[in-house]
C-alpha cells in the first residue's frame, strides 16, 4: 500500500482529501498540520520524512489570507515560499512525486483570454509573489514536482466566498458584489479528486517522465464574475437578497485582485484525461454536502 503525506490537512483542500480518503483503498494517508509537522522548519521536514518515508506528498499548506499577507509578509513567505522548497528537497531525497497547489494570482496580466501555463507571470502583492516563489523553488529542487494552479477555491469547510454569501444573504436585504473580476470557481473536493486521480496514474505507471514535472491548471469549467457566482448561490439556496453589481474600485482591498484569471485547462486534460465539471454542477454538489453537514 502506497503512503501519502498530506500537509495542510486542516485547510479546504486538505479537509476534502480527508473526506475522499476512504474511497482510495490503495493509499494509506498521513494527514499533517502545523501541530505535527511544521513545514516552515526544514529540519523538522527532514526528520518527518526520515521517520515516515512516504511514496507521495501532497502539499496543501498555504498562507491564503490575501489581504492580511500585506502586513504579515514574513509569515506568508515562510509557508508559501520556503515550505515548498523544503518539501521538494525532502521528496527529491526519496525520489517521490510532490503535488503542490498554487494560484491564479501569479499571472495578473492584461490578457483577456484563458491563461496558459506558459504565459508570463506578473504577481502583485505579497500573497502572489510568495506563491510564485514557492512554485519556482519547488520546481527547481526536484524533477518530480507537479504544480496545480487553481482559482477561487471554496468548500463546505473553512471560510470562503460561498459560505460568506449564504450568511450575508440571509442577514441583509442587499449586497454589492464586484462584476469586473472574471474567472472560474473551483470546488475543493473536485480539486482533491483530480489530485488523487493523478496519484492513481502514478501508481499505474501511467505518468511518463515528461509529465511528472511542471505547471498545470485546474479549475472548474465555465466562466463567471463574482457577481454571477453570488447570483447562482442565491438562486440555488433560494435566498431573496438583492444583488448590486459594482466595480472593483468601489470595493478597495489591501491586495489587488487579478481582473481576469480564467485558466486554460487544456494541458491538464491532455496529460491526465480527466473530465472537469462545470462550476454550477460542482456548486450544486457543494451546497448539498453543506446542507448535510454544516461546518463552521
Amino acid at each position: 500500500m502506497a503512503t501519502v503525506v498530506v500537509t495542510g490537512a486542516n485547510g479546504q483542500v486538505g479537509r476534502e482529501l480527508q473526506v475522499l480518503a476512504n474511497h482510495y483503498p490503495a493509499f494509506q494517508f498521513h494527514f499533517t498540520s502545523e501541530k505535527n509537522l511544521d513545514v516552515t522548519d526544514e529540519e523538522a521536514v527532514v526528520r518527518f520524512f526520515n521517520e515516515y518515508p512516504p511514496d507521495y506528498c501532497i502539499n496543501a499548506a498555504a498562507y491564503t489570507a490575501v489581504d492580511q499577507a500585506e502586513e504579515e509578509a514574513a509569515a506568508a513567505e515562510s509557508v508559501n515560499a520556503h515550505a515548498p522548497l523544503y518539501l521538494a528537497k525532502a521528496c527529491a531525497a526519496l525520489d517521490i512525486p510532490l503535488l503542490h497547489y498554487s494560484t491564479d494570482y501569479v499571472y495578473h496580466n492584461a490578457l483577456n483570454r484563458p491563461l496558459r501555463e506558459t504565459d508570463e507571470t506578473h504577481p502583485k502583492g505579497v500573497y502572489a509573489r510568495t506563491k510564485l516563489a514557492g512554485d519556482q523553488a519547488a520546481l527547481d529542487a526536484h524533477k518530480k514536482v507537479i504544480v496545480l494552479r487553481t482559482s477561487w477555491v471554496y468548500s463546505s469547510f473553512g471560510h470562503n466566498f460561498v459560505k460568506t454569501m449564504i450568511r450575508l444573504g440571509r442577514e441583509r436585504e442587499q449586497l454589492r458584489v464586484v462584476y469586473d473580476q472574471i474567472g472560474s470557481p473551483t470546488y475543493a473536493r473536485s480539486l482533491a479528486r483530480a489530485s488523487l486521480g493523478i496519484l492513481q496514474q502514478f501508481e499505474q505507471g501511467a505518468v511518463p517522465a515528461d509529465r511528472q514535472h511542471g505547471v498545470y491548471h485546474y479549475s472548474n469549467e465555465g466562466v463567471c464574475s463574482w457577481y454571477d457566482f453570488a447570483a447562482a448561490i442565491f438562486e440555488l439556496q433560494q435566498i431573496e437578497c438583492s444583488l448590486a453589481p459594482i466595480l472593483s474600485r468601489d470595493f478597495p482591498t489591501r491586495a489587488e485582485r487579478p481582473p481576469f484569471s480564467l485558466l486554460d485547462k487544456s494541458k491538464f486534460k491532455q496529460a491526465f484525461g480527466f473530465h472537469i465539471p462545470h462550476w454550477r454542477a460542482d456548486l450544486t454538489e457543494m451546497l448539498q454536502a453543506y446542507a448535510r453537514h454544516p461546518e463552521g
